[in-house]
């Protein structure tokens, strides 16, 4: 009763919303235009989601504790002030019917709860990126479009050397083709939940590689903050957040969200008896726990 109660509010504040369109000054670029302006140029980018206005709004995630220098961070990233660092956010503000009717539903109940969120911290001046660049696939009702979104995603690190920075269990490009692409690929494994404790340790990793590394950041919220470290040392960094499990549900067309085998492969010897040799020899810094 609760959530039929709060699906019916959040319904009724998405229509009184809609109704007065002209006050919203949130303007989100389309996945295209995402996806065209990292394959044109070397912009870094951080992708905020519902995660991350949740956490701004003092509530912690499965994987991340909420600190206040975290909210205070996150209020200041999502406030656009780096030219060459991208920010993505949500495309809610103007249109869900490209979405399927569950995401819709999830986006109303969202707004109902974080628009004041996005009203006061985003910057009116600046026309945001499309944070679906890695969330593709699932959400989508006409899913004609994701091949081709898929294919020029793979763009952006075409003939690049790759540096991914993950947690034990994301396996990013193990199993698929998603980094076939990539010149080179190498990893640094860092802790699979509470990560922003070990910032400065994979800070100092990542800055034993040259600056011509592109990095590939998959660890929740702490990948906002070390994707700005790195691109304010001169790295080009993006927050790719969970793009190889929404590649993977593509591949599979899979019809509902499916449970992905590999993010349940933890340690070497369960790496070595699933196969996967070649991404162990990938690994060359571990940062624990």
């Amino acid at each position: 009763m609760k959530r039929l109660i709060k699906d019916m509010l959040a319904q009724l504040d998405y229509m009184l919303y809609r109704s007065d369109l002209k006050k919203c000054s949130i303007k989100v670029h389309s996945v295209e235009e995402t996806i065209d302006e990292l394959i044109r140029t070397e912009k870094s980018m951080i992708r905020f989601g519902d995660g991350e206005i949740t956490m701004i709004r003092g509530r912690s995630l499965k994987l991340q504790q909420v600190e206040p220098e975290i909210i205070e961070g996150l209020k200041r990233l999502l406030a656009y002030e780096h030219e060459n660092m991208l920010v993505t956010i949500p495309e809610i503000f103007e249109d869900l019917s490209f979405y399927r009717k569950e995401a819709r539903q999830f986006w109303k109940d969202h707004l109902f709860f974080a628009r004041k969120v996005y009203e006061k911290y985003c910057n009116p001046k600046r026309v945001y990126y499309n944070t679906s660049v890695s969330r593709f696939y699932y959400a989508l009702e006409d899913k004609s479009v994701c091949r081709s979104q898929a294919l020029k995603i793979k763009e952006i690190w075409k003939n690049k050397d790759v540096v991914i920075v993950e947690g034990e269990r994301t396996h990013n490009g193990v199993g698929n083709d998603l980094l076939d692409s990539a010149k080179s690929v190498e990893r640094i494994i860092g802790p699979s939940s509470d990560a922003y404790r070990k910032l400065d340790e994979l800070l100092a990793y990542c800055k034993e590689y040259p600056r011509d590394r592109l990095f590939l950041v998959s660890l929740g919220v702490a990948a906002k903050f070390l994707v700005e470290r790195l691109f304010l040392e001169g790295y080009r960094a993006l927050d790719i957040g969970n793009l190889d499990m929404e590649y993977e549900w593509y591949l599979r067309q899979a019809p509902c969200k499916e449970e992905i085998a590999k993010h349940g492969v933890v340690g070497e010897k369960a790496n070595r008896d699933a196969g996967y040799h070649e991404y162990l020899t990938q690994i060359k810094r571990r940062v624990t726990d």
